[in-house]
């Protein structure tokens, strides 16, 4: 496995989804929707992530998110990384947008650099040997913190993160169960890691 194709959001009404990610964030093939009733609550142990260039598109995007109906977890500031804030979809998904950039450059844009998935996992270093094994390099590693792993030019980014401090980062409880209500295309044979977290053949899910 090289590359993460695009990711699935199982959802209970694909028609608002796909309404509300078009007028938010215009994702084009990088996601796409599927509709479930799996029993769900709390926090999914995921969240994606928008990398945009400048604060002002982090601004344009969170605005957008926010008039098409989802909801505030973290307003955008400052911090010693860059400028970012998180927001929760009405499917329940949570976005974090953000820029490594503390200065606008440019007029404000909403276009999306990097789409990454963070998955939230028990134990990041099993997590990273299990994702090596199946194919995937690593790109960045800080203990048993986090894991970025090196997708190529694909066209979402993978990287795992503790379940309790993404759940801190994203702004909500730890405490969650039920499905992820995530599936993730790649070019690999179907699997499911050690977190519950499912993935599916690319070209065996090429519509939804």
């Amino acid at each position: 496995m090289t590359s993460l194709a695009f990711v699935t959001l199982e959802v209970a009404d694909p028609a608002a989804a796909g309404r509300f990610y078009s007028t938010a964030f215009g994702l084009d093939d990088r996601l796409r929707l599927r509709a479930s009733e799996a029993p769900t609550s709390g926090f999914r142990g995921f969240t994606l992530s928008l990398v945009v260039a400048q604060p002002a598109d982090v601004d344009a995007l969170v605005e957008a998110a926010l008039r098409a109906g989802a909801t505030i977890l973290k307003p955008a500031a400052k911090s010693l990384w860059g400028y970012g804030g998180v927001v929760q979809a009405p499917d329940g998904t949570i976005w974090q947008i953000a820029s490594s950039s503390k200065k606008n450059t440019g007029p404000a844009t909403r276009q999306v650099d990097e789409v990454v998935l963070l998955l939230g996992v028990e134990d990041v270093k099993a997590g990273k040997r299990f994702y090596v094994e199946h194919g995937l390099a690593v790109a960045k590693s800080f203990g048993g913190k986090y894991v970025e792993f090196d997708t190529g030019t694909g066209p979402v980014k993978l990287a795992l993160y503790k379940r309790r401090g993404l759940a801190k980062v994203a702004g909500v409880s730890p405490d969650g169960t039920g499905s992820h209500r995530l599936t993730i295309g790649a070019d690999a044979e179907p699997f499911t890691d050690p977190d519950g977290f499912a993935w599916t053949t690319a070209s065996q899910n090429a519509s939804v």
